[in-house]
């Protein structure tokens, strides 16, 4: 899951980077891309574990 939501996140700010921001640079396109989708990562992780010792 967390995974999936990784992708999803990198491809949506890689296109609101490019066509909404207008960012023309390639490498500060992927640097905050990959930023966004780390975030993400890390947000879903959070959510899994909080959820987890919930259940224990």
């Amino acid at each position: 899951m967390r995974e999936i939501g990784s992708i999803a996140a990198y491809l949506v700010a890689w296109l609101f980077c490019e066509l909404v921001i207008g960012i023309n640079s390639g490498l500060v396109t992927l640097f905050i891309s990959l930023l966004f989708a780390f975030g993400i990562y890390a947000l879903i992780a959070y959510a899994e574990h909080e959820e987890g010792d919930k259940n224990a």
